[in-house]
């Protein structure tokens, strides 16, 4: 009975010394919790679309190529600028007049592909200036190298229906999907006579590398029409299936000899669009269309959602959930359809001149033709006076490394369904 009577003086104490706070709990309340949650979705939302001037590419997970023609964003074309290395330094080609030439190929190992996988003119050209591999030096999808005028590709062998798909077969052995160009076999003479006369050349990677700089690998689709086209994903930094390699005999004995990509040799990707006379520039000259339709295209759109109406939320509440519902304009089957998501970031200060990542990542629904973003976390922040309310930038996933372009609704579309945004809270 000592004991129970010492526990309850205890809390009796303990309780008469707890002050009251009109904020008790405000930190530590579930808001999966609704409990007697107030929902509204009667916030307006003003949308449109901002410029990406400078996405850097330099040396991204994959590099881009093709092009392709939509009819809201115009043309996208992708080039590749690239190095190659030696696979071991001071080869031994032997006696020169003792070679005969099979092949020279490219491959390139596809990770992807963005539209319509219909025919592409490929060309490639030697690169005249080095790529920059120190990583003070950046490169955009505005960049590009200086090249000889001369290309590589083998007369009758640059036009190819791109097949990131079905697998490749190498000496009648499948390997994963490869782009395949053949390129003029004098051109591979140039490295077999190089090595033969300036063996110092083939001594080390820098060597040979201001010998042979790089390619710029990229196509001349000048007769694309509208839907179709592809822009190409590939894998060169951690793929030894990407290369150079001379097929060819020596005395009358198969070899071959590769020139490699890896992760030590510096390239970008240069992405260009054309869009004038387009929805999208249209828009860009006159951002109020957006409240019909807005956009968002990697390297280039990012989609800006404005809700001013966050400001008026009361100070004294927790919010419990806050959806942001973005639908899209997309017929299935079409080919260039939202990638699976999108990502969200914002000014914390108006002030700022950069956007920074609110850790959001928004997912498609195909079955809603919508993306959707919890963004409970950015709304509490504003509540809590930790952020200042200058709106969401929307973006594809993949900005720097994939030709996405997604069509949102806006909020005064004639579509079915509008953008809108949903919370429930309750107050404190």
């Amino acid at each position: 009975m000592r004991i129970l009577a010492v526990l309850l003086l205890m809390w009796l104490v303990q309780t008469a010394c707890t002050k009251q706070n009109s904020g008790l709990g405000k930190e530590i309340i579930d808001p999966n919790a609704l409990l007697n949650g107030i929902t509204t979705d009667t916030f307006s939302l003003f949308t449109y679309s901002i410029i990406e001037d400078s996405t850097e590419t330099k040396n991204a997970s994959n590099v881009l190529l093709g092009s392709y023609v939509d009819p809201k964003f115009g043309k996208v074309e992708a080039s590749i600028y690239t190095e190659f290395r030696l696979p071991g330094l001071n080869p031994d080609f032997g006696d020169p007049s003792l070679i005969s030439i099979d092949s020279f190929v490219m491959a390139l190992e596809y990770v992807g592909y963005y539209g319509d996988l219909s025919a592409q003119n490929f060309e490639v050209y030697e690169l005249l200036d080095s790529i920059e591999n120190d990583s003070e030096v950046k490169y955009y999808q505005f960049s590009s190298l200086p090249t000889q005028s001369s290309n590589w590709v083998a007369a009758g062998q640059g036009n190819i229906v791109p097949d990131p798909i079905n697998d490749a077969i190498i000496a009648g052995a499948a390997v994963n999907p490869q782009l395949r160009i053949h390129l003029d076999t004098m051109r591979a003479w140039n490295f077999i006579n190089e090595s033969s006369n300036n063996p110092s050349t083939f001594a080390s990677n820098p060597a040979f590398q201001d010998f042979f700089k790089g390619l710029k690998i990229t196509t001349n689709n000048s007769n694309q029409t509208s839907g179709k086209g592809a822009i190409l994903y590939f894998n060169i930094n951690n793929n030894a299936a990407s290369k150079l390699t001379i097929y060819f005999k020596q005395a009358g004995v198969s070899k071959t000899y590769d020139l490699t990509i890896n992760s030590n040799c510096a390239d970008f990707s240069q992405v260009t669009h054309t869009q004038d006379n387009t929805p999208v520039s249209a828009l860009l000259a006159d951002s109020t269309l957006g409240q019909n339709a807005f956009y968002a295209q990697a390297n280039k759109l990012r989609a800006m959602v404005k809700i001013p109406g966050l400001d008026a939320l009361p100070s004294n509440i927790i919010i419990h959930r806050a959806d942001l519902l973005l639908p899209v304009q997309f017929q299935t089957g079409y080919r260039y359809k939202p990638g699976a998501r999108v990502t969200a970031a914002s000014k914390l200060a108006a002030t700022d001149a950069h956007y920074t990542s609110l850790g959001i990542a928004g997912l498609y629904s195909e079955s809603n033709k919508r993306f959707d973003l919890d963004i409970r976390a950015y709304v509490q922040s504003l509540v809590n006076g930790k952020l200042e309310n200058t709106g969401i930038v929307i973006s594809p996933l993949f900005f720097r490394n994939s030709a996405e372009r997604i069509v949102f609704n806006g909020s005064q579309t004639t579509n079915k369904k509008a953008p809108k945004l949903v919370v429930t809270y309750t107050t404190y």
